[in-house]
């Protein structure tokens, strides 16, 4: 017996007794109703073969309706060999190559707008060039001479190395290595490496021999004649002092283009002015002045145009002095970094513009490339096509 006072065995609750026997028997009998229902329709409907639940082609399948392309698209097509070799066509036919090569095209249409622009009238566009030091160390340095050198291009900014570099490839050679080659094994033997290319540490001796006496006569003119001394006006003097036609401040100084580095110590040449401020101390370098100077030549340009190859510094030393102006006409990146980590080396042109650096109605190119690749092809179809114009131009203003 229970508590309640019933068995459970004989007498069990009315509504125990109602769900056991009455109520699950019910549902279950509709449940089976429900299934030969639902039997009884799949055995009338038709059968339907595998190949009539197929779609009958792609079009049906995946493809949706094309939209019109505006008329004028360009079509992609490449270069034909069977034409025979012209290297002039080949790289015209960049532009409707597809992906860096298209934008190769593009860079090359934005120089020469920039280069029109400069022959135009006097003071037409003032061009800016920048580099990093890796490419003078490199052999795009005779392409960045050549520009220098006949006058096209009309201000520069680079770092210290693209500085000395330049000096010591005039006193001694820079050698072809390997990128693999070790560290640990190069440093015993006093050679330096940058990337593929050895540099022996006598070439700096020979550079700190160099430039140590005229460090030591820019002291003695500061003190007695009140030369004030700024990073461009040293690059000036030393590639005056180079007297080598193989240079590019030699070039640079001739022509009058200033040559900007406002971390000219970042590197040998900082090296040497420290050591020499040891020995004959006193030398001062003012980097206000020079900025002064690189934003007044952007304020009074009539239109402005940024060649810049590499990143860093160089980069946003050219297109921050043209945010002075509210930014460049024209501007041509070439540099492997990319956006994603929020770097200014890796930032696309667009950024530039929504900073005021770059003109809102300016058409900038970005090429992901290596500039010792990509550079003397793009002076090869710009600036070396109009030598002849901006050689009769200098004969002008001579």
């Amino acid at each position: 017996m229970s508590e309640s006072g019933y068995d459970l065995y004989k007498s069990p609750p009315s509504t125990l007794y109602t769900c056991l026997y009455f109520y699950i028997p019910v549902c279950a009998f509709i449940v089976l109703l429900c299934l030969y229902y639902i039997f009884l329709c799949t055995l009338q409907a038709p059968v339907q073969t595998m190949a009539e639940g197929q779609p009958s082609d792609a079009k049906g399948a995946v493809l949706m309706a094309s939209d019109s392309l505006p008329e004028g698209t360009p079509q992609v097509r490449g270069y034909d060999f069977n034409a025979g070799i012209n290297y002039d066509q080949l790289l015209q036919s960049y532009m409707y190559t597809g992906f860096q090569a298209t934008c190769f095209g593009q860079a090359v249409r934005e120089v020469n707008n920039m280069i029109d622009s400069k022959l135009s009238s006097p003071g037409g566009c003032t061009i800016f060039l920048g580099y990093t030091s890796n490419l003078i160390s490199s052999g795009v340095r005779e392409s960045i001479r050549y520009l220098v050198q006949h006058k096209m291009v009309d201000a520069i900014v680079t770092t210290a190395g693209g500085i000395e570099e330049d000096f010591i490839k005039c006193l001694a050679p820079t050698f072809l290595g390997d990128f693999s080659l070790r560290g640990a094994d190069l440093r015993p033997r006093g050679i330096n490496r940058i990337g593929n290319l050895l540099v022996p540490n006598n070439n700096y001796c020979l550079f700190e021999d160099w430039v140590t006496p005229i460090l030591d006569q820019m002291v003695l003119e500061q003190d007695t004649e009140g030369t004030k001394w700024t990073p461009s006006k040293m690059i000036a003097r030393l590639g005056k002092e180079i007297n080598h036609p193989d240079s590019v401040y030699y070039w640079a100084q001739k022509n009058d283009i200033p040559v900007f580095s406002p971390a000219l110590t970042d590197g040998s040449l900082g090296d040497m002015m420290y050591f020499h401020s040891y020995k004959n101390p006193g030398l001062k370098l003012d980097i206000v002045e020079d900025i002064r100077r690189l934003n007044s030549i952007v304020i009074f340009a009539k239109k402005s145009g940024m060649i810049i190859l590499g990143g860093g510094l160089i980069k946003h030393h050219i297109a921050n002095a043209n945010l002075m102006r509210n930014g460049a006409d024209y501007a041509v990146y070439v540099n492997t970094a990319q956006e994603f980590d929020g770097s200014d080396s890796g930032a696309r042109p667009d950024e530039a513009v929504s900073w005021g650096k770059i003109r809102m109605d300016a058409n900038p190119v970005k090429v992901y490339a290596d500039a010792t690749l990509v550079f003397p092809l793009l002076v090869a179809q710009t600036f070396a096509q109009k030598h002849s114009d901006f050689s009769s131009k200098k004969v002008e203003q001579d």
